[in-house]
């Protein structure tokens, strides 16, 4: 995974959201839409830049995506647990780990009639590499080749061992495409098509709606609804007011702090369900290693024991995040709270311990520059918050002087090194802790004394080198037994925390909203929305 280039997507995703309030626009746009009691109209701020899953890198991309589409593998709902899709079992691996054969479904259909088999898989995957996409290195940079060596088999090879390799096949834009409507081609996309194997093909693409209807020649499970409407709204305020209204059935990305908070409490009033889930996004703190006085470990520790975790949730978040101790979240078996245990939340007298060890008092103050995105402004609440803790509980001794600047300039400047301390949030492209590891702590090039040179470590703006961290990432890729592999993820977390080249600071939720009436709506651990098992009445 390359940092820099999800950091662009997500700048992208960023900018896509207007501000712009149309609701009487949006409002007759549904009622065309809607009004279907075998239909479900779900609403949401989401834009949509592109369906082609060889270009498609946004989250709600990846959500359509997950509902068209199928792929070899997926996870079985509710659970974390990795499951064949299109294959019919786990794929046979090699002995030397870089060999994967898996058998196929039959009987399987596109939705425009085509036949699927092991070269319609193979074209698929093939084209999600070639064209060039913004997704595209996830595959790219893991495989060799790609082939159909039955007509119901499926063979790749990969450049090296990894042992997250299947569920990296889950990844939503890893999905099989009819052969008859796409092509092969640097750059050949189509962005207002989708024609798949998936329990809903798509029927209607517009600037802010999009109409979805049940496949009926779907060889899984039927869908509970005869089709999804989708409504975007230029603003989580008319996304608010529409759900409460009933305009819309259910209503998903993304409404404000005080926006979630009304509904939840008048849910058990007026019937509404909350469906709330840990998200799989993370946020964090990146300390440049190479920014004086942050080259200096005690320094980092400083920072990391000052910052107070559940105030964060509840002064500045209404308790929608939960506070997070490591960059592997615990909604992963291998996550351990290492930060908690070393240095606990706002704990005053570690913070004076570690400043005075390193030199600073009241009248030589430790002063370090935070940063954070201009347009966020849950990011501004975070840094003002921590600098008010530090100023009412340090007496001077440490002083964080907060700057910002806008998402796209930050994340051109990360691997610049222009930024001390920068607020940062991360989202995988695949459920394993292999995704909020190697993406921080692997440094292709460099040294301790240089620092990283190249790799992922630069592209965060942390600058951080350890042989033994990435003779330590390497080893957990090709890891098979899960025991050990666990192991080695817990020794990569206790570095972290001793060596603070970042700071976990909270993992968010999300929130599905749904009428009473309408049965069926879930979170998945992965944060799709599975539309299938909606249903009215």
């Amino acid at each position: 995974m390359q940092f820099i280039r999800w950091l662009s997507l997500v700048c992208l995703c960023c900018l896509m959201v207007g501000c712009v309030s149309r609701p009487a626009t949006e409002r007759s746009d549904f009622v065309e839409l809607g009004g279907s009691p075998d239909r479900i109209t779900l609403g949401t701020t989401s834009r949509i830049r592109t369906l082609d899953p060889a270009d498609a890198y946004e989250l709600w991309s990846g959500n359509l995506l997950y509902n068209l589409g199928d792929r070899l593998y997926t996870y079985d709902l509710g659970t974390s647990e990795l499951k064949p899709q299109l294959a019919t079992a786990l794929p046979t691996i090699s002995t030397d780990g870089l060999t994967y054969t898996m058998p196929l479904r039959q009987g399987v259909v596109f939705h425009d009639g085509t036949r699927f088999d092991a070269q319609a898989m193979a074209f698929s995957l093939k084209r999600f590499i070639q064209n060039g996409g913004s997704p595209s290195f996830l595959l790219g940079d893991a495989v060799k080749s790609i082939a159909a060596t039955g007509p119901y088999e499926l063979t790749i090879t990969l450049k090296q061992p990894f042992t997250a390799f299947s569920k990296l096949l889950a990844f939503s834009g890893a999905c099989a495409i009819s052969p008859q409507a796409y092509e092969i081609g640097s750059g050949k996309f189509k962005p207002d098509t989708f024609v798949g194997t998936g329990p809903y093909k798509l029927a209607r693409y517009g600037t802010d709606t999009l109409r979805l209807e049940a496949f009926d020649r779907y060889w899984g499970q039927k869908p509970s609804n005869k089709g999804i409407d989708i409504q975007r709204f230029s603003s989580s305020a008319n996304l608010f007011n529409a759900f409460r209204t009933g305009i819309v059935d259910v209503a998903y990305q993304t409404l404000d702090l005080d926006q979630t908070r009304s509904l939840q409490q008048g849910a058990a009033r007026f019937g509404w369900q909350v469906v709330e889930g840990k998200g799989d996004g993370i946020y964090y703190l990146t300390l440049n290693l190479k920014s004086p006085p942050l080259d200096r470990v005690v320094v980092r520790q400083v920072i990391a024991a000052l910052v107070d975790r559940p105030l964060l949730r509840d002064r500045v978040f209404r308790g929608q995040v939960e506070p997070l101790y490591s960059l592997i979240p615990p909604t992963l078996a291998v996550a351990k709270p290492v930060f908690q245990e070393q240095y606990g939340d706002g704990n005053i007298a570690k913070v004076q311990a570690l400043l005075s060890q390193a030199g600073y008092s009241k009248t030589k103050p430790l002063t370090v520059e935070l940063w954070y995105r201009s347009n966020l402004t849950s990011n501004e609440l975070v840094a003002t918050t921590l600098k008010a803790l530090a100023k009412l509980k340090l007496d001077g001794w440490l002083q964080l002087d907060l700057k910002s600047v806008e998402s796209a300039t930050a994340y051109q400047n990360l691997d610049k090194g222009a930024y001390p301390m920068f607020i940062l949030d991360w989202t995988p492209d695949f459920l394993d802790p292999d995704s909020y590891v190697q993406p921080f702590m692997d440094c292709t090039k460099g040294s301790v004394a240089a620092g990283c040179e190249a790799g992922s470590a630069k592209l965060q703006g942390s600058f951080y080198y350890s042989d033994r961290v990435n003779a330590l990432i390497l080893q957990e890729r090709r890891e098979t037994n899960p025991t050990q592999r666990q192991q080695i993820f817990t020794e990569l977390q206790d570095i972290l925390a001793a060596e603070v080249p970042f700071i976990p600071l909270w993992q968010n939720k999300e929130y599905l909203f749904v009428q009473k009436g309408v049965q069926g709506g879930r979170l998945e651990v992965t944060q799709k929305v599975p539309f299938w098992t909606l249903q009215k009445g």
